[in-house]
């Protein structure tokens, strides 16, 4: 099988999982890394035998086909437009941009070219859910009516050496950092999201760093740190999501659905495992899974199925239109929040392709 170059822009800590996972697919071949901290990218070379370049020399390879883009937010415009510019298939992570009318450009850019964007999260693709996509699409829980979206936690200054962009900035506050998950998790359940509502509050003005070389320094809140609203699903599923930085403790599963059937509890949609749920005469029970992927991380998996798709012709799963959407259910919770109002999206996507058990047998590392 073909493969296509890839090479890494942004070294930071996410960057580890990648360089293990892409590496293990028949699909892509790995090349660079590159980084504005040139010390950042030669460690990473060095510890997986790559070559450490500057960002505009890694986009000046004609080896390099897709770029990988690991930045932080802020930064995902310019790097994902200058890969875009340079010829280049692009794969970021999560949030696709910091804004709607930057996810915007960047869908623009590729589709001016005829390239690709693809965008995490790809956890979707996982056993878990996909296991549950497979519950939803046989019947088994009826027509779905409602359901709830929860990740409330105290705050990743607890444990992130350098939080500063998770609560100040263009992308900051648990919505955009942990939203992606969850409202991809049940855009691939249900479809699209039709409107939005919703209330937002940030009650701590300043937060201090718990570990590393930093701790016990304070650093400033500007985002909203706890967002609850509602997503009315083109399907007429309503469903209710509440992500915070502000909650100590909770009892609520990560996502739940509700049918005229049945009910369903999926878990988390930050991992590829977990046990599904699904509630019946004599209570919950275990939903058997025979899908791939079920370890605890897979990460790459979305790119393999973009580079995957680009080599045969289809259309990829964690697609560029997908992360518009879900960056336009973001954006359009928080005018909600700050208008009072009813906010109707002004994109779509359609549903993606399910993963069937087996259907991805090329696509299973070559050393599982």
């Amino acid at each position: 099988m073909s493969a296509l170059g890839l090479g890494i822009i942004g070294c930071g800590v996410i960057s580890e999982i990648y360089l293990k996972n892409a590496r293990l697919f028949p699909q892509l071949k790995l090349i660079a890394v590159a980084d504005l901290n040139e010390a950042a990218a030669r460690a990473k070379a060095e510890a997986h035998g790559l070559e450490a370049l500057t960002p505009e020399a890694l986009l000046a390879r004609d080896d390099i086909d897709i770029v990988l883009n690991l930045t932080v937010p802020a930064a995902h415009l310019a790097v994902g437009l200058a890969a875009l510019e340079a010829g280049k298939h692009v794969y970021s992570e999560k949030p696709l941009a910091v804004s709607l009318e930057d996810g915007k450009r960047l869908a623009e850019a590729a589709a001016t070219r005829g390239l690709r964007i693809g965008c995490a999260p790809d956890t979707f693709l996982g056993a878990s859910h996909q296991t549950s996509r497979a519950v939803v699409d046989a019947g088994r829980i009826g027509q779905p009516i409602a359901g709830t979206a929860v990740m409330m936690v105290a705050g990743h200054e607890r444990w992130h050496p350098n939080p500063d962009f998770y609560y100040a900035g263009p992308g900051a506050g648990p919505l955009y950092d942990m939203g992606p998950y969850y409202i991809t998790a049940m855009v691939n359940l249900l479809g699209p999201v039709r409107a939005v509502s919703g209330m937002a509050s940030r009650l701590r003005a300043s937060r201090t760093i718990a570990s590393g070389p930093r701790a016990g320094e304070s650093i400033p809140v500007d985002a909203q740190t706890h967002v609850a609203g509602v997503m009315e699903f083109d399907s007429g599923a309503l469903i209710q999501i509440a992500m915070s930085f502000d909650v100590r403790a909770h009892g609520h599963s990560p996502l739940e659905l509700y049918g005229t059937k049945a009910s369903i509890k999926i878990p988390d949609p930050n991992r590829f495992d977990g046990q599904v749920m699904l509630s019946g005469a004599d209570g919950w029970a275990a939903v058997l899974s025979n899908h791939e992927f079920g370890g605890d991380n897979h990460r790459a998996l979305g790119l393999a199925d973009m580079a995957d798709a680009i080599l045969t012709g289809r259309p990829h799963r964690a697609s560029g239109d997908l992360a518009l959407h879900v960056l336009d259910v973001i954006a359009s919770l928080l005018q909600a929040a700050e208008s009072g109002r009813t906010v109707t999206l002004t994109s779509t996507c359609a549903r993606p392709e399910p993963m069937c058990a087996g259907a991805l047998a090329h696509l299973t590392p070559e050393t599982a």
